[in-house]
């Protein structure tokens, strides 16, 4: 609480003094402020114009946009400002740091006695080689956990349904979190205890859950001496994901060949086949929380419990990973909204959702490329996973603790300061 309450403190007076610096130099610069503003949205213009096209349409754009960002920082250069204009940068950063170390949070979970037979499967290709890098399987070996290395050709299902026959009684994984679905499925299906082990590239499993992406050998602390706590799976048409399933743009990229070696230039080339002129944007049908149908959208994001996007703090993560709600965020307008001005991402949550085509739909599950049979029919498994986490973890999501708006936040942020309002993530031992 003492780290929490000078970090809000830090905040709150860095953030003061940016906002009151950044008054002054508006009002003594103007109107240098608006020009810088103009090129700023001349640029980002430019560059949607660029990305949605080909050839020397995309280049024209893009290079466009690059003379307006070039623009920008002459501006910011020649205006005499530009020690302050750094100054002003720095704050805001420092203030955004300060923030969410603020709303930080440690859960103590309930304690779990330890497995006698855990078993950790890891994948050694994994975020580029963790396992081999960390030692994970002599780690494991050391804390009574018998490894099994996912080799090539190898199904892990099977490996895994194999270990339960012979008499594991709890599963870890240390890979991507495709390989996590899969094991905790059959955890939850036999009522096993799961560890999440961060041994994948990005681990968005393991961070919402409240596991130390940087802790990979302290996260098999888990079957040691870890809590417990409850957390929901989702799936689609039966298949479990952990994290969410996309519809549209960036399941069009995975499918591609080249997406794993170059992931950017990937979705970029995608970018004019799904919203460019012409583009052939899938036919999804889909219905609105009001129970609307519509058709079209660029992208389409089921996920295993709602996302936090769009915030300053915790954006991309979810605070809860136990409502036993779908998240549904649909990008770009219906091809058969009547509103133009209809918001470009409507969220919602809901228990089902189902997507249908005419023909079948490219998907990403967690990251992995497949193509689905249409209807897509999405529901929640709630509380079904019986997740270890290690002691020495925060036990929940960085976004457990942190309000949805901007005045939540500062008068939270007055609170944490004051030394008035401990935030702490809630327990998840079971659902509520």
């Amino acid at each position: 609480m003492v780290r929490q309450r000078l970090a809000a403190v830090v905040a709150l007076l860095v953030g003061a003094a940016t906002l009151v610096l950044g008054v002054v130099v508006s009002i003594n610069e103007f109107p240098r402020g608006l020009v810088l503003l103009g090129c700023v949205v001349i640029a980002a213009l430019a560059a949607w114009y660029g990305v949605l096209r080909r050839g020397v349409a995309r280049w024209t754009g893009l290079a466009v946009a690059a003379a307006a960002l070039v623009a920008a920082v002459i501006v910011l250069i020649v205006g005499g400002s530009f020690g302050l204009d750094l100054l002003i940068v720095a704050g805001l950063l420092i203030t955004l740091a300060a923030t969410r170390a603020s709303f930080s949070s440690h859960v103590d979970l309930p304690s779990a006695p330890a497995p006698k037979r855990a078993v950790l499967f890891f994948n050694p290709r994994s975020g580029g080689g963790k396992a081999e890098k960390f030692g994970l399987a002599e780690e494991a070996r050391a804390r009574g956990i018998e490894p099994i290395e996912l080799k090539g050709g190898d199904d892990l299902e099977t490996l895994v349904r194999g270990a339960v026959e012979r008499g594991a009684d709890a599963l870890a994984m240390a890979g991507g979190d495709g390989s996590q679905a899969i094991v905790a499925a059959i955890a939850a299906e036999r009522s096993l205890p799961y560890a999440c082990i961060p041994a994948g590239t990005r681990n968005h499993f393991a961070l919402d859950l409240g596991v130390d992406r940087d802790d990979v050998v302290g996260a098999l602390d888990a079957f040691v001496d870890g809590g417990e706590r409850l957390v929901d799976l989702a799936d689609v048409n039966g298949r479990v994901f952990v994290n969410n399933v996309s519809l549209g743009l960036y399941a069009e990229a995975v499918q591609h060949t080249g997406y794993r070696e170059a992931k950017l230039r990937t979705i970029l080339d995608t970018v004019p086949e799904v919203l460019g002129p012409g583009g052939s944007e899938l036919d999804l049908h889909w219905a609105d929380p009001s129970g609307d149908e519509h058709r079209g959208g660029a992208a389409v994001l089921i996920s295993n419990n709602r996302y936090r996007l769009g915030r300053a703090v915790g954006s991309g993560t979810r605070p809860r990973i136990d409502d036993g709600l779908l998240g549904i965020t649909v990008v770009g307008a219906p091809a058969d909204a009547d509103d133009h001005q209809m918001r470009p991402m409507r969220e919602w949550t809901a228990k089902t959702f189902e997507v249908d085509a005419d023909r079948p739909l490219p998907a990403g599950i967690d990251g992995e490329a497949l193509v689905l049979d249409a209807p897509l029919r999405f529901t929640t498994r709630p509380g079904v996973l019986r997740v270890r986490i290690a002691r020495q973890h925060p036990g929940s999501s960085p976004s457990a603790t942190a309000p949805e708006g901007f005045r939540d936040g500062l008068t939270a942020l007055v609170r944490i300061a004051l030394g008035r309002d401990a935030q702490t993530a809630p327990t998840t031992s079971g659902r509520h």
